[in-house]
């Protein structure tokens, strides 16, 4: 299998979801390695335990983002962003408020880190490119995608937030109001912005701490 580092999936191992798409966030809290790339963005699509199917080095790196979600989810600032949200699109609002966070950091990257969100974004897209034979085909089909229409660096723009929302709309079987659901960012836009700067450097801290701790079974 290409790639410097090798990734086997069981049946049933993968879900193409796509329901969180806060990859920014991700991406910029696990990139230091190639590997931690490819298990940072791989952490949304597969399902059940771990067990010894990736190199260890990708398993901390999917282990990691299932912690940042159930961190992220019992936040009280993410609380907060998630009761400004309507009540009839209230069901859906995690996954609104990772959208909403990305597009924050990505306005404000220069904030966080002296690399500028063009190159990140590149770099990224350069290592999934890389090892896309070791994704599953789902994953393989999308990345020309995100890297043709920048998924990464487009959540600066809200017609990005908006179109990304919609499309998450879509892919549920189930009826939902995620159609234009920008227009909650943009009626609280200061408030949440302000969440956001509370939150981060706390996520910060606790993936800089993760990362010491989390140990893969292989």
């Amino acid at each position: 299998m290409p790639g410097a580092f090798a990734l086997t999936f069981a049946r049933g191992a993968i879900a193409y979801y796509h329901h969180n798409v806060n990859y920014l966030a991700h991406m910029f809290l696990s990139h230091e390695t190639p590997a931690a790339v490819i298990g940072g963005f791989l952490g949304d699509f597969v399902k059940g335990a771990v067990g010894d199917r990736f190199n260890p080095e990708v398993e901390r790196g999917i282990l990691l983002h299932r912690n940042i979600d159930r961190y992220t989810d019992g936040h009280a600032t993410v609380a907060c962003s998630k009761r400004l949200v309507s009540p009839d699109r209230r069901r859906y609002a995690g996954i609104m408020i990772d959208v909403f966070y990305d597009h924050f950091l990505a306005k404000h990257w220069s904030r966080f880190t002296l690399v500028p969100l063009a190159d990140f974004t590149r770099r990224i897209y350069a290592i999934l490119n890389q090892h896309r034979h070791s994704l599953p085909e789902r994953l393989q089909h999308m990345l020309p995608r995100m890297a043709g229409d920048d998924w990464l660096g487009s959540y600066r723009e809200l017609q990005a937030i908006d179109a990304a929302l919609n499309g998450i709309g879509r892919r549920f079987k189930r009826r939902n109001n995620l159609n234009n659901a920008a227009e909650e960012l943009e009626r609280h836009y200061m408030q949440f912005e302000n969440h956001f700067f509370a939150f981060l450097p706390d996520l910060i801290a606790y993936v800089n701490r993760e990362k010491r701790l989390i140990r893969p079974v292989n």
